[in-house]
Order: C-alpha cells, then structure tokens, then sequence
C-alpha cells in the first residue's frame, strides 16, 4: 500500500494545476512545468487540493501510485518556489566560471571542462569556488549539479573536490612509516 500516494497536495496560491488528457500541466509564478501520467493513475482537483488516486491494486498501480503523487508534488514545489542545489570546491589552484552557456571548471587536468548549462537551469559562481544551481525541475537540477561533483568527487586522503555543501567527506589516515 503507497502512504505516499493517500496524502492529498495542498495547491499554494498563484499555482494551477490543469489536466490534458493524461497530461498534467502546472503553472506558477516561476514557469511551467508538465507530466505524463502513467496508465491506472487518475488526478483530480478539487477545492485548492490535488489527489493522485489508482485504477485497482495491481502491484504496478501501487507502485506508481507514490511515484506519480511524489512527481506532482514536486513540480508544484518547482513553479513556486524552485530548487537550488549549492557546491563548493575544495583544493588550490581548483575553480570555475561561468562562460556564456557552459560551467568551465579548473579541476586540475591539464585542460578546462566546458560542461553545457541545460535550458531552465542558473548557474552562478562565487568567489571562484563556490556554485550555485536553480531551476524549477528537481530531476534536472539534481542531475547536473551530480554530473559537476562526478568531475571531481571529493577524495578521501586531502579532502580535495566539488561536494554539496554540507556534505561530510569520511577521511582516511595516510600511509605510515614502518620500521
């Protein structure tokens, strides 16, 4: 049984939550988003909340039940707030910038890494080492700021790397000299 999928979403102001056949679009004061809604799950609407209800309970149904209430969710998070994933860069001589429509990042290789900036996404630098990524589709805000910490991830012996911000690097001691 999906306990996600039960939980009825309360609508903030200035969202709309409209359905297109099996296409669920919503419209906030940050953009627009949409959704495909996998077959044996129905959307309605009703005063300012949003239920994600399930034709029968076939095995499938429950489990895209909580998938599809959890996709909604956050694409009504998205239009009105949006997500932000912050990343800092540990390491001397280890920076990026933002030039025109790529992140170029300085990871200590011998050439820079231009990494394209998708559509919808910001990203800005702060004082060389510091990365900031908005938008207001989760999965892709997540997914790129994955892909500039997979560059470099953060390495055990120094604690050299991109890494979220807040994130705890488990150090290991270096080798020691026997006699």
């Amino acid at each position: 049984m999906s306990r996600v999928g039960l939980k009825p979403i309360s609508l903030p102001e200035k969202v709309a939550v409209k359905l297109d056949g099996r296409t669920v679009i919503v419209e906030g004061p940050k953009g627009k988003l949409d959704f495909s809604l996998p077959d044996g799950i129905s959307l309605t609407t009703e005063d300012g909340t949003v239920v994600v209800s399930r034709a029968t309970e076939l095995r499938q149904h429950k489990a895209l039940h909580g998938t599809a209430r959890s996709l909604v969710q956050n694409m009504i998070l998205g239009v009105s707030q949006g997500f932000v994933k912050d990343l800092e860069i540990h390491g001397v001589g280890l920076r990026a910038a933002v030039k025109g429509a790529d992140l170029d990042l300085s990871l200590g290789r011998s050439h820079p890494l231009l990494h394209p900036i998708p559509q919808g996404l910001s990203v800005t630098v702060v004082e060389n080492t510091k990365i900031k990524v908005e938008g207001i589709n989760k999965q892709l805000v997540g997914q790129f700021a994955a892909e500039v910490r997979g560059f470099y991830p953060p390495e055990p012996y120094k604690g050299k790397g991109v890494r979220y911000v807040g994130e705890k690097v488990r150090r290991k001691e270096g080798k020691s000299v026997g006699k």
